[in-house]
C-alpha cells in the first residue's frame, strides 16, 4: 500500500518518465515512483519519493545510513556508499548520497546505483519536529550518466505545497 508524505510537496516530471501506482509496480511503502520509458536490458530507472516525521535526534547522516543498512538487510549483495554530503542551510537542511550496489532481481544479478537525497522540512514553532522527505533516483550503472540529468531536474522543481497559487 502506497504510503503519504509528512507534508505536501509538488514537483515535476522531466520529458520521458512516467508516474505509476506504487503497489502496481512493486515499490510499495512508497508515496510516488516514476518509471524512466527506456529500460536497460529489462530494468526500468525509477524516482521513488518517501518521507516520514522524525521526533527522534537523528542526524540526516543518520538517516542516510539506515537507508545503506536496509539496502544491505534487503537483497543487496554488496552496497558501497560512494560519497555523501551536506546540502542547503540551518532553516532547511539537506543531504545527498550516492550508492553503488549489486542486487539480485527477477533472477538476474545488476550493478545498480542510487541517489539519495533527503530533505528536511522543519516546523517553525518547534524545531526539533521535522519532517524528513527522501527522493530516490535508482538506474542502472550503464544508465546512469542518461538519467542522473533528469533527476537532477526534477530536484529543481520540488517544493512545498502550501496549497497557494503562485
Amino acid at each position: 500500500m502506497p504510503t503519504t508524505l509528512p507534508v505536501p510537496i509538488e514537483f515535476s516530471l522531466p520529458d520521458g518518465w512516467r508516474s505509476a501506482p506504487p503497489d502496481e509496480v512493486g515499490a510499495p511503502g512508497v508515496a510516488f515512483i516514476a518509471l524512466h520509458e527506456h529500460p536497460d536490458d529489462g530494468f526500468t530507472a525509477n524516482i521513488t519519493v518517501d518521507g516520514d516525521f522524525r521526533p527522534d535526534g537523528a542526524t540526516l547522516a543518520d538517516m542516510a545510513e539506515e537507508s545503506v543498512e536496509r539496502l544491505r538487510r534487503a537483497a543487496a549483495e554488496s552496497v558501497t556508499v560512494t560519497s555523501r554530503r551536506e546540502l542547503g542551510s540551518e532553516a532547511s537542511p539537506g543531504l545527498a548520497q550516492r550508492l553503488t550496489l549489486s542486487a539480485v532481481g527477477g533472477g538476474v544479478r545488476r550493478d545498480l546505483v542510487q541517489s539519495h537525497v533527503y530533505l528536511a522540512v522543519l516546523d517553525q514553532e518547534d524545531p526539533h519536529r521535522r519532517a524528513v522527505i527522501r527522493l530516490i533516483l535508482t538506474s542502472t550503472a550503464a544508465q546512469e550518466d542518461g538519467v542522473l540529468g533528469d533527476f537532477q531536474e526534477f530536484l529543481r522543481t520540488v517544493s512545498l505545497d502550501t496549497g497557494t497559487e503562485a
